[in-house]
């Protein structure tokens, strides 16, 4: 088998190059595409949508590849898609093949971010996979700091279209060679290979209800995340900052993230996944509701709310492996992600819509209801704690 540190390595690269190709770039290029070309910027930020919805469709399917096959396979396709719907980007003459390739860039996001990364890593390394999870995240915390300034430099220098076309050879040169010089070729897990017991009909339920439990739980946060990571300088203003304040604020966020991960890193391994996953859920909530106080809390409101962020990206791919084990994990996974795409990719637009009829005023109940809702998640949680673990797999 690959030695451990050079597949995480290889993973951590590849997914710093897959989210800043992917997620990150319109960050960069929805100003300067909707200014060359004349497009709507509404529709030009909406082709992500387009790409987040293409993800949650290919994810089951995803789920069940990496199961098959191993993660070697989906992610060397993953790149080979990025590459694809970059191009169709960068050479797009109309609105329509815009949107289409980041349609086809969206099969690549859900074929080769987290989710299906961390599959590969279930499948590889079983229930040891856990800190193979961790440090992944960390390598990915990385991202927008390495792609944005790349991304802002090619597009001042060269144009929207080249930084585009840049990518698309990043993820066929750099991304596509790694992945498969580095990951190994059969799914060889570091546990035991005793066949497990039968489960029963009251173990099959049980995790059925996990099962269920946690598809409510996983899409909630994925909503709170992406209304709180689009307007978060809205929300801060709304409890008293002002703008600059609020910028302020908000760089705290990734810092705190990547404190979180280290943390868990340093103990989680002496906690239960699940207890892992419910304090990031448990952080989330008490920094939100902290930040609906107001000032002068809300430097602490956010580094718990990021904490707890940075705890969450962990426990989430780490939490369907204690319960499922290895051989259903892949596939877990993949039916896991779907609900949690479709809940990014809307809440955007639900957001928008509550505040382009409300206002900065309605920020604050805005603010109550994402709090609600993450009281929702501890509760789920709670209730798959309280139901025990599924019997190792």
């Amino acid at each position: 088998m690959s030695d451990r540190r050079l597949v995480v390595g290889a993973l951590g690269i590849t997914q710093i190059l897959a989210w800043g190709s992917s997620i990150y770039l319109p960050a960069v290029l929805n100003a300067p595409v909707a200014a060359d070309t004349g497009w709507p910027l509404a529709w030009v930020a909406g082709g992500l949508s387009a790409g987040q919805l293409m993800a949650a469709a290919v994810s089951p399917g995803v789920g069940r590849a990496i199961g098959e096959l191993g993660g070697r396979t989906v992610l060397a396709a993953s790149a080979v898609l990025l590459a694809i719907g970059l191009a169709t980007i960068g050479a797009a003459p109309n609105l329509p093949v815009y949107v289409l390739g980041w349609a086809i860039v969206g099969a690549g996001m859900g074929a080769g971010l987290y989710d299906a990364a961390f599959a590969t890593l279930g499948t590889i390394y079983g229930q040891s996979a856990r800190s193979a999870i961790t440090t992944l995240t960390l390598y990915g915390g990385f991202a927008s700091t390495v792609c944005w300034p790349l991304s802002a430099f090619l597009v001042e220098r060269y144009g929207w279209r080249s930084a585009c076309l840049v990518y698309a050879g990043i993820q066929l040169l750099v991304s596509l060679p790694l992945l498969l010089a580095i990951l190994p070729r059969l799914q060889v897990a570091e546990v035991s290979t005793a066949e497990p017991d039968v489960p029963t009909p009251v173990v099959d339920g049980r995790r059925r209800l996990q099962l269920l439990l946690l598809t409510i739980a996983l899409p909630l946060s994925a909503f709170v995340s992406s209304v709180v990571s689009v307007q978060l300088l809205t929300l801060l203003q709304a409890a008293g900052a002002t703008l600059a304040v609020a910028v302020g604020y908000g760089m705290l966020i990734g810092p705190a993230q990547v404190g979180g991960r280290i943390v868990e890193m340093t103990v989680g391994k002496r906690f239960d996944a699940l207890w892992t996953l419910l304090s990031g859920a448990v952080l989330i909530a008490l920094g939100l509701i902290l930040i609906w106080t107001g000032l002068p809390i809300l430097a602490i409101a956010i580094v718990v709310y990021g904490a707890g962020n940075g705890v969450w990206s962990i426990a989430r791919g780490a939490v369907p492996l204690a319960l499922f084990g290895r051989d259903d994990y892949a596939a877990v996974m993949g039916r896991l992600a779907r609900p949690a795409l479709l809940a990014s990719a809307a809440a955007p637009f639900a957001a928008g819509f509550m505040f382009e009829r409300g206002g900065v005023a309605l920020s604050q109940s805005v603010l109550a209801i994402l709090a609600a809702v993450d009281v929702l998640v501890v509760a789920a949680l709670v209730a798959i704690t309280l139901r025990g673990e599924a019997p190792a797999a």
